[in-house]
This record gives C-alpha cells, structure tokens and sequence, in this order.
C-alpha cells in the first residue's frame, strides 16, 4: 500500500472513531442544541406534526415519536427535572429545564406492565428509579419510557415531545430532525466499524 493511501486511510480511522466517540448533536438555529434524540429505539419515526388540529378545538404542540413501547425516552440536553406527573391528558411525563429558558416535555410516557395494556404500571413502568423532582440529569439519561398513557390510551405506542423557550411552545420538528439525521449518521459509522 502506498504511503499517500495508509495516510488517508488512517486519517479516515480516525474521524470515523472520533465521529462514533462523539455524541449526536444537533442544532436547528442559534439559540438550543439537542444532544440526543429523545429515543435510544433507532426504529422511532416522527414527521412534522406540529399545528394540526385535536378534538376541542385544540393545536398539536409537539412531535410524536412513534417507538417500541418499553424503549428508552433520554434528556434531550443537560438540565433540571422540573416536573414528574401524570394527568388525565398528558399521562405520565417528565419536563426537563435547561439553560436560557428552554424546557424539553416528554408525555404519554409507559404507564403498562410489559407485555399488557392493562395501565397498571403506575410511577415504576414510567420513570426510572432514583429520578426524581429537582434531580440533575446529564444529556441521554434515562428519563422515562415510551407507552400510550393519558389520552393516547389504547393507541400506538409514542412519546409526545414538546420544547418550549420561556414558556412560548416552540415546534421541536427541525431540531428533532437534525438530532436523528446526525445520530443515524453515527450509528451508520459504528456499523462499518465492527
């Protein structure tokens, strides 16, 4: 092998590692990053679902993330656990508060005990243990796990995921799609790898 191809070659290695030894992330504008996808499932889809219409009148404020139910919800970005609940509407979720005013919201988490949609899961089928209010969580921990609680009882199973700026809904589709498109990237690249 000539030396000019085992430079290359080498170099190609080494961005490649570098690539897969660093984490996905994804910038929509200037003003917030997701550091992870909000899935660990890489069969999760979503589509630009924001604005479309509910029953009542209401507005879609988020993205639905259709996943395996019992697969991982993680942090989007550092930051607070503002919030651990479950309403008749929203089931179990999490909110997440970051720097600069941003919050990431995570809805119809798991509320099934595995293999049943019998709805009796309660707090342990949703979160993971030791997470709680106040709690500081690091990008891609674990924070829930995807299910059909609330409103979304008896449908597919999803995560309803909401970013707000200072409590101004905001729609998370163009930084949910550049946060999966680099992190497919860099599972491609782990791929060839191995």
């Amino acid at each position: 092998m000539s030396r000019t191809r085992l430079t290359t070659l080498v170099s190609l290695v080494g961005f490649l590692l570098l690539s897969v030894a660093t984490p996905p992330l994804a910038v929509a504008g200037d003003d917030f990053e997701l550091v992870y996808f909000p899935h660990e499932d890489t069969g999760s889809t979503f589509s630009n679902d924001w604005g479309d219409t509910r029953p009542g009148g209401r507005r879609h404020m988020g993205t639905d993330i259709m996943a395996e139910k019992h697969s991982a919800v993680v942090a989007v970005a550092d930051g607070f656990i503002t919030a651990m609940k479950h309403s008749p509407r929203s089931g179990y979720h999490v909110r997440i508060e970051h720097q600069d005013g941003w919050e990431s919201w995570y809805m119809h988490l798991n509320n099934d005990n595995f293999g049943t949609d019998d709805g009796a899961a309660g707090d342990e089928g949703a979160f993971p243990p030791g997470l709680a209010v106040g709690t500081f969580v690091s990008a891609g921990t674990v924070v829930g796990y995807v299910g059909d609680s609330g409103n979304a009882e008896g449908g597919s199973s999803h995560t309803h995921f909401e970013l707000h700026n200072g409590r101004q809904a905001v729609n998370p589709y163009p930084y949910l799609a550049d946060a999966y498109e680099r992190w497919i990237r860099v599972m491609d690249l782990a791929d060839v790898l191995r």
